[in-house]
């Protein structure tokens, strides 16, 4: 019997070590050095001496732990666009919950790609580094086992595109700290280099897949490639309803999945990215060469859309969640009925670009944030009084000019809510909401009413991080307020982000336990009126 009941422990044991979710380790080193992305020398921020950054490629729940050394002579930051953080908001990587990492200083993240799978990128958050590069790429695959909705691809390729400024990011700063906007982008990049400076070599007869993201800073943009069709499989960790598109509008932040088939004789193809609802159209072109191609190309590359709102606005429509596939846990994705849960509250945001003190700035119902002495997690943690109070934006538009604000709204963990951004202006907005994935249920033109709840979507909406709203346009959504912490919304244009075009949503629950939110990391930095505290003895 005793001897039954040891080798019981010692399977028992086994599974357990066995079960632990792999580990990822990373070093990187941040430092400044010269690129040429448009052929005019500037100084980039390179992540071991690459710009863009190195890869992240990992499964659903990998402990992922990146340790970065600031070499900059000025803090840093780095923040995860789409990784939800669960129960770890610690490590999202933004000034509302994180401390700078100082010149000559580490700092080590530890994140957990907690029930995710898909295609994500990283990008500096502090001080307009965003315009230096300083950005990446995130791949999360599905765990063994869990079926994917398409056969493995022979292939699988990251494209980070986005408009680039051919002056340095701290000239940039330095015309938006002075009040001003920015001038219009010089040019597109893909993957930190300009018109064919990158080729992609396929095999024909094969399928690839792209995930391409736009990591630009004021932009949306159109990617299309010459001669093929895209077959859309998922976006930002959502397997969606494949739909075959000849081109794609992917606005600030966005990530989108696609299959490529190479189908087509053997030739070399274009890649092309242009802007989309600007006057000037800027277009970038990589090659998609075919192994064995003589090298020649059929025709100019492809033309896109340009201006066209209603074009864009029903390919937003088709896009919706594929009900019968498994997302990161071995359950269809369709499971959970949004559409049957009742919210609780309606939040209503509106964008504007107020004139303050004679400066230009940016707004959320009429709050243009700025931010506190001490980041507002860190304060949270402590009890510090009188770094931010909650209630300082309100759930709805006020219809005021606009004022600064350290803004912060409180929210109720696990409520389940409605937030409608509303966009009066002439241009398209793009916004991010940390920590959390929401259903798109509506998108529409004019103002949004109660009465536009009956044009819902309340089956099959795609569930995602970042969400465009078109001029003088609104965008629903629902979303199940799931994860303890401090959690920045945002807007995904930078220029509007960094003049106070976001705030942050505290999502809180009453009962101190790990259960609902992991305790302050020890190695987390103190900073501002916060110095010196200790985190724990842990």
């Amino acid at each position: 019997m005793k001897m039954a009941l040891l080798l019981f422990v010692l399977i028992l044991m086994a599974n357990t070590i066995s079960g632990e979710d792999p580990y990822r380790f990373f070093n990187w080193n941040v430092t400044y050095g010269d690129i040429y992305p448009l052929g005019v020398k500037q100084q980039g921020i390179l992540i071991n001496g690459q710009f863009p950054g190195p890869q992240i490629d990992a499964v659903t729940n990998d402990n992922v732990i990146v340790s970065v050394y600031n070499s900059l002579d000025e803090p840093f930051l780095i923040t995860w666009n789409g990784i939800q953080q669960r129960r770890n908001s610690w490590q999202d990587g933004v000034y509302g919950t994180n401390c700078p990492i100082p010149p000559g200083q580490n700092f080590t993240y530890i994140l957990q790609f907690k029930d995710q799978i898909g295609s994500f990128f990283y990008f500096p958050s502090l001080a307009f580094h965003r315009a230096a590069g300083g950005y990446g790429g995130i791949s999360i695959s599905s765990r063994p086992m869990i079926p994917v909705p398409f056969p493995p691809p022979a292939g699988d390729f990251t494209i980070l595109a986005g408009d680039w400024f051919k002056q340095n990011h701290t000239d940039l700063k330095a015309i938006l700290d002075g009040g001003y906007d920015l001038p219009f982008p010089d040019g597109l990049l893909i993957n930190g280099r300009g018109s064919n400076g990158f080729t992609f070599n396929v095999d024909q007869g094969k399928t690839y897949r792209l995930r391409i993201s736009n990591v630009g800073l004021t932009t949306s943009i159109n990617f299309r490639i010459q001669g093929h069709k895209m077959l859309l499989v998922e976006v930002e960790g959502t397997h969606t309803l494949q739909n075959t598109y000849s081109s794609l509008d992917i606005h600030l932040g966005q990530t989108y999945s696609v299959l490529v088939t190479a189908d087509q004789p053997p030739q070399n193809y274009y890649m092309v990215v242009s802007t989309r609802f600007t006057s000037q159209v800027l277009t970038a072109t990589s090659i998609l060469r075919y192994t064995n191609s003589p090298g020649s190309f059929p025709a100019p590359p492809p033309g896109g859309p340009t201006i066209q709102i209603d074009w864009s606005l029903n390919q937003a429509r088709s896009i919706r969640q594929n009900l019968t596939a498994s997302g990161p846990r071995p359950n269809p994705q369709g499971s959970y009925h949004y559409g049957m849960v009742n919210f609780t509250r309606t939040i209503r945001l509106a964008n504007s670009a107020p004139v303050i003190n004679g400066k230009q700035r940016y707004a959320v119902n009429s709050v243009s944030f700025i931010p506190a002495d001490t980041p507002l997690k860190i304060a949270d943690y402590f009890k510090i009084s009188g770094v931010f109070s909650l209630g300082t934006i309100s759930d709805s538009p006020t219809g005021g000019g606009g004022y600064l604000q350290t803004s912060v709204m409180a929210a109720d963990f696990r409520a389940f809510v409605e937030i409608v951004f509303e966009n009066s202006e002439d241009t398209v907005q793009s916004w991010h909401i940390d920590g959390h994935f929401f259903f798109v249920v509506g998108m529409d033109g004019g103002p949004w009413s109660a009465a536009s709840r009956a044009s819902y979507n309340l089956r099959d909406g795609v569930s995602r991080s970042t969400v465009q709203v078109y001029p003088k346009s609104w965008t629903a959504l629902y979303v199940p307020l799931d994860n303890v912490g401090m959690w920045n919304i945002r807007s995904q244009n930078w220029a509007r982000q960094y003049l106070g075009q976001q705030f942050y949503l505290r999502v809180y629950s009453p009962v101190n336990s790990w259960r609902d939110e992991y305790p302050i990391p020890k190695n987390a930095i103190t900073c501002g009126r916060a110095s010196g505290r200790k985190t724990r003895p842990l």
